[in-house]
């Protein structure tokens, strides 16, 4: 039985998490960075890039330049983009360099460069992905690349590849070619974990099945499966005929049994199965 809709949840509460989110985010991405990049001299991107790189040159503190960098960006955004960022975003543009400045004596918690990579791309991508639950930003070179999107033909994801690629490639030069690579291996990690954030561990099924039974194979998914079936009209691309093409979304734990129900009743259906990284509604999360 599904959960019924309660509806929304009380204002107040509601903006009280969202800060919370916000707060925690941040406070995640600062730790990763001083226990796993910094000490490592991982620039995987972005102001806390800039800021690994400025303190190998010129031993400037770290969340010094983050907030130099972060608080001019904001206020930019606000004046080319005519975006409301809001105070979430604000809060995150200050809050995390603030960590960074807490943090900063805290011993790195490993001394390889590779493992620094990999957990420091962890953290951090666990760390935006709660603040982007949060319905804000930390603010910082994503905003850049969104102005430079607004004033060039250049999609907002080459924006972004670029202005990271651009400082991976100067800490390449810095350092050396291998610690660019690793903080290609951080940046990456990085993107993977904001996903598994957003979208969950959980993944379902879009399964699409053209059969000459099409009334049998949709009683034997609504009745064993216990899900819901939605009929579309196909075309025969070669004899032009018309044809029923049955759509059923499942759990991935249900994906094995509805094959095996499918080959049962109708041997001969054709069928595509493809990924669905996030399904919303009934028999799944609420909308």
């Amino acid at each position: 039985m599904n959960r019924r809709y309660r509806g929304p949840k009380h204002p107040m509460l509601e903006k009280l998490i969202e800060y919370g989110l916000v707060l925690i985010g941040s406070a995640i991405i600062a730790i990763g960075f001083n226990v796993f990049l910094l000490p490592n001299r991982i620039a995987s991107g972005g102001v806390s890039g800039i800021s690994t790189i400025t303190d190998a040159l010129m031993h400037w503190e770290p969340a010094f330049v983050q907030w130099a960098f972060n608080i001019p960006l904001f206020i930019a955004g606000l004046i080319f983009l005519g975006m409301h960022f809001g105070a979430k975003s604000l809060v995150g543009t200050l809050f995390l360099p603030f960590i960074v400045f807490l943090t900063k004596d805290w011993e790195p918690w490993t001394e390889d460069a590779l493992l620094g990579a990999i957990c420091g791309g962890i953290m951090v991508g666990l760390g935006l992905g709660i603040v982007f639950r949060g319905k804000a930003s930390t603010g910082g070179t994503d905003l850049a690349a969104q102005i430079i999107h607004k004033y060039t033909h250049f999609s907002l994801g080459t924006c972004v590849a670029m202005i990271d690629g651009l400082i991976v490639l100067w800490a390449a030069i810095v350092f050396d070619i291998e610690q660019g690579l690793y903080a290609l291996i951080g940046l990456y990690v990085t993107s993977k974990t904001i996903d598994l954030i957003q979208v969950g561990i959980h993944r379902s099924k879009t399964v699409m099945i053209i059969t000459n039974n099409e009334v049998e194979v949709r009683d034997a998914i609504i009745n064993e499966i216990n899900r819901g079936v939605t009929r579309l009209t196909g075309m025969g691309g070669y004899t032009d005929d018309a044809r029923p093409l049955l759509m059923c979304v499942v759990d991935q734990s249900e994906f094995t049994k509805l094959k095996q129900l499918i080959k049962t009743v109708d041997p001969k259906a054709f069928v595509v199965v493809m990924d669905a990284s996030e399904v919303l509604g009934e028999g799944f999360k609420p909308a």
